[in-house]
């Protein structure tokens, strides 16, 4: 045990004393106003404290908790913390005698139109995904080419009259005034909406319930939010919200009713549990990202690398054609949208044009380069995350309340404006206006007639043309002063803008900031070696270092190699992209984890990685399970049940059933598992009888009474029982679950893991030699070990 931090104190071991008492430090320097642990003398075992989960009812009461404190939600420190407010999904099926019952009664046809209503799920989903990527699409192209014409209308009429500093502040104003709206929308409306929702879709898939993050309000302020951000000349881009729009579109359509809109359609009612919900939210950001790159394969991939425990191959084929719909979908719309109906080369939001084969050649002595540049983006991108990580935090402390990330999001927008429009006017990088140059909004201002502005071209345009025109504008284009001044603000103007209070992802930044100072390695290279001119093409290098950018910022492998090659349209460059990828993530994670990851733990989620520390095989189920387990006989007294359910000390989800509770507490012999929610509908529909033996009729309760009552299951506090019916008693011998997994108290904690993890459980009853209840193994005991800098290090956990 000795190998284990000190610092940490949240298990209740005899060699901890004085942690008796030890109050939890939040980021703003207050203290937790209650002790985290109980200790017990000579205790061996993990004892757990006042755990305080999620309320069932936590949508009805979390406003009002927050008002009454009258004090902004303080968020913990992520090194020392591990937040008792989220809950796992449960993704293991409940066999009981309904679920039995209802699958014999079910006929082969049934199990026929299940899977046929699987597909069609899985189709819409598409369709769906697709048409918000072309709303999104289409409007921002439209508002921006209307901003942009105004401003370049303005710069062209006080260049020559003077009195530029009009244009500037028009500018300023136009991109304050749509970030302002979109960042109200978020910070007021709807919070878990900010950023690209990556982190929280990953956390999803791992098994955690965060609060909020598939509602139909999300994707709305989502949608709203993103276009504003974009528009608003934010260094964001508009693919990684798709990720999350369409794990919220598949999360209502799996349902067949909106909850938000209180409208059940009586379909799909069969989908109305955790594991399909996210077979179906997995698909859905696999459409996402497919719908975003044009991606479908990559899409597929990203589901399999960033989330889903559980794979199989059906699985696998229904994702796919759904990414294939998304992608044909916003094909097809965008074809008529340009005015050419059937016309499919607009595959995905982003579109990185298609790379002529004799550009594209590489020889073999170019491949350490390749790396060396890979290796610069994994440099880069930890210092990209490590920026942002203290930019975070310190936002956590001292910008929590939604006027001040409003006023924040608007001062951002106001100074990446006037940013590009001081390099801009200080750029004397002017390049002739030739017929094959293919810029949008092509400037003059100080430039000779017939040319124009290069520094322009990369500031005042949306972030995807600016990214094209790196990868495909013609040597000359830019020289290497304008390159290495873009890289540079815009490399911390993209850092600033990351994790402000508005909808917006961070693909886009990171492939502008890699394409911009990779094409800045091939001018150097063709004008430093000898024929460096004939092989150094300038937009493969950028192509080469936007991957490496954002292999470094995200740290993803398989599925942005596939991505990235699916975005080109060539596979020429499979290998050096995915040698690119890997020497940027290796590099990368030696001095810091991934963006998404540290945001993950920023929000202090219990998030299972693929596989337990390494240096924990010593420690047993024994030591790891919460050992205050709360049991219930099989026939139960109602009064018993509801005081178990009131108590918000304990606040437990899973009861084991046993067949008998002794009065000294002493471990009995475990018959089963019944959780939390299903004891509510069960005192809902009052299913009990005035005696244990008296066989009364009693309402025969069905699965399709949980089902209608998922996902928001009702409070305890909103069902009112009689002192009479507090006398029944309630055998939950049908409703509960008989065969829960269960591992004996000397497994070792990388095979408790192992078998949680894979299987995507709730709740693992640790058991004696004789089938004893002993204790209760959860999310958050296995997510609270990581390996740290001093050994296997173990997180506090907090109510937050």
């Amino acid at each position: 045990m000795a190998n284990i931090t000190k610092k940490v104190s949240w298990s209740s071991r005899g060699d901890e004393s004085g942690a008796a008492g030890e109050e939890t430090p939040l980021l703003n320097g207050s203290e937790q106003s209650r002790p985290l642990t109980q200790m017990s003398s000579g205790s061996t075992k993990f004892q757990i404290g006042r755990l305080s989960t999620v309320d069932l009812d936590e949508e009805i009461t979390t406003e009002e908790q927050e008002s009454a404190r009258g004090r902004p939600k303080e968020i913990p420190h992520n090194e020392k913390l591990l937040s008792l407010k989220y809950e796992s999904l449960d993704y293991d099926n409940n066999e009981n005698q309904l679920f039995l019952e209802e699958e014999r009664r079910m006929s082969f046809m049934a199990f026929r139109c299940v899977e046929i209503s699987r597909w069609v799920i899985c189709g819409l989903i598409g369709l769906l995904t697709g048409l918000i990527a072309c709303f999104i699409d289409i409007v921002v192209e439209q508002l921006a080419e209307i901003k942009y014409k105004v401003i370049k209308e303005n710069i062209v009429k006080f260049t020559e009259a003077g009195g530029l500093s009009i244009s500037l502040i028009l500018w300023v104003v136009l991109n304050s005034v749509f970030v302002m709206l979109g960042a109200i929308m978020v910070a007021f409306f709807e919070p878990i909406a900010a950023g690209s929702g990556i982190p929280q879709i990953k956390c999803y898939l791992n098994g955690v319930k965060i609060p909020r993050v598939v509602r139909l309000k999300t994707l709305l302020v989502k949608v709203f939010g993103v276009i504003c951000s974009v528009v608003g000349g934010l260094a964001v881009g508009k693919e990684g919200p798709m990720i999350h729009s369409g794990a919220v579109v598949a999360a209502g359509i799996s349902q067949g009713r909106s909850t938000s809109l209180k409208r059940d359609f009586k379909i799909f009612e069969y989908f109305r549990r955790d594991t399909e919900k996210r077979d179906f939210v997995s698909a859905g950001a696999a459409a996402g990202v497919s719908a975003a790159f044009g991606a479908p394969v990559g899409g597929v991939l990203f589901s399999l690398e960033e989330g889903a425990s559980f794979w199989n191959q059906m699985l696998t084929w229904r994702i796919f054609f759904a990414s294939m719909i998304s992608t044909f979908t916003l094909n097809f719309i965008l074809s008529i949208y340009h005015n050419k109906p059937g016309d499919l080369s607009n595959p995905g939001l982003i579109n990185f044009g298609r790379f002529e084969s004799e550009v594209m050649e590489y020889n073999l002595y170019e491949i350490p380069l390749f790396m060396a540049m890979g290796a610069l983006g994994g440099m880069l991108g930890a210092l990209f995350n490590f920026l942002n990580y203290w930019l975070t935090i310190f936002r956590i402390r001292y910008v929590h309340r939604p006027c001040l990330q409003v006023m924040e999001a608007m001062l951002v927008a106001a100074v990446t404006a006037t940013v590009a429009f001081i390099m801009i006017y200080f750029s004397t990088d002017c390049q002739p206006l030739g017929p094959d140059q293919n810029e949008e909004y092509p400037l003059q201002l100080f430039c000779a007639d017939g040319e124009y502005n290069s520094m322009a071209t990369a500031f005042f345009n949306t972030p995807e043309r600016s990214v094209r025109s790196l990868l495909h504008n013609p040597r000359g284009t830019y020289n290497a002063l304008t390159l290495g001044l873009f890289t540079l603000t815009y490399f911390f103007l993209a850092c600033w803008t990351y994790g402000l209070s508005v909808s917006a992802g961070v693909f886009i930044p990171s492939l502008l900031i890699g394409a911009a100072w990779g094409r800045l390695c091939g001018i150097l290279l063709a004008s430093t070696t000898t024929g460096g001119s004939t092989w150094a093409d300038p937009g493969k290098y950028a192509l080469i270092g936007a991957a490496a950018q954002l292999g470094g910022i995200v740290r993803m492998t398989l599925s942005l190699t596939v991505i990235m090659v699916e975005a080109t349209g060539n596979v020429t460059y499979g290998l050096p992209i995915m040698l690119v990828l890997m020497t940027a993530k290796i590099v990368g994670d030696y001095f810091q984890e991934g963006l998404y990851d540290i945001h993950i733990k920023l929000q202090s989620v219990p998030f299972l990685h693929w596989e337990a520390p390494a240096t924990s095989h010593w420690l047993t189920a024994r030591e790891v399970m919460s050992s205050q387990v709360t049991c219930l006989n099989r026939i139960e007294k109602v009064g018993t049940i509801v005081d178990i359910l009131s108590n918000t000390s304990t606040n437990h989800n899973g009861f084991p059933v046993v067949a008998q509770v002794s009065a000294d507490d002493e471990p009995a012999k475990l018959c089963g598992l019944i959780l939390r929610s299903q004891l509510i509908v069960l005192l809902k529909h009052k299913v009990f009888v005035e005696l244990a033996r008296s066989r009364l009729s009693q309402r025969k309760l069905q699965l399709k009474d949980f089902r209608d009552a998922y996902p928001r299951f009702p409070p305890i506090q909103s069902i009112h029982v009689s002192q009479d019916e507090r006398e029944c008693m309630m055998d939950l011998t049908e409703f509960m679950n008989p065969t829960p997994y269960t591992v004996p108290q000397e497994t070792s904690l990388p095979r408790v893991f192992k078998l949680f993890r894979a299987l995507g459980l709730r709740h693992l009853v640790v058991v004696d030699d004789a089938n004893r209840v002993v204790g209760l193994v959860t999310r958050k005991d296995l997510a609270r070990y990581h390996l740290g800098k001093h050994g296997l290090e173990e997180l506090q956990l907090a109510q937050t």
